[in-house]
């Protein structure tokens, strides 16, 4: 199996209370297994809001809907050994 590998990673972003916000990361191949989305070192699971999906197989999203200010922090993006943070 290849070793996945994040070809483009996370942007930092800045959004209003209320509003949602959504995270990409670009990975070497599609199908990757062994991914994991966390908001300050909380794993984070696909919920009503949470959305974690994958488009056209290799680009991993992350939406955050109606964010707060608890939701302040880093996320991080992660594919086997390799991370991504904003």
């Amino acid at each position: 199996e290849p070793d996945v590998t994040i070809v483009s990673g996370l942007k930092d972003m800045v959004v209003l209370e209320g509003d949602d916000v959504t995270f990409r990361c670009q990975v070497s191949h599609e199908n990757a297994r062994d991914v994991e989305w966390k908001l300050q070192d909380v794993a984070l699971q696909n919920n009503e809001m949470n959305e974690i999906s994958v488009e056209k197989g290799k680009t991993h999203t992350l939406t955050l809907r109606k964010v707060t200010e608890q939701d302040i922090g880093t996320i991080t993006f992660r594919v086997g050994p390799h991370t991504s943070t904003a």
